[in-house]
């Protein structure tokens, strides 16, 4: 299954992912590969 993942980086200089098709499934990370490594955990939980 495949969803939408919104990248936008925070004050803090952090990159935040959200799935917006899955309620409060969010994750950070310091860079692209990190976030994206982290969010793909997220949404296997």
């Amino acid at each position: 299954m495949h969803y939408t993942v919104i990248l936008e980086r925070d004050p803090t200089g952090m990159i935040v992912a959200h799935v917006p098709a899955l309620r409060g499934c969010t994750s950070q990370g310091r860079t692209k590969r990190e976030v994206m490594r982290n969010i793909r955990e997220a949404i296997a939980l």
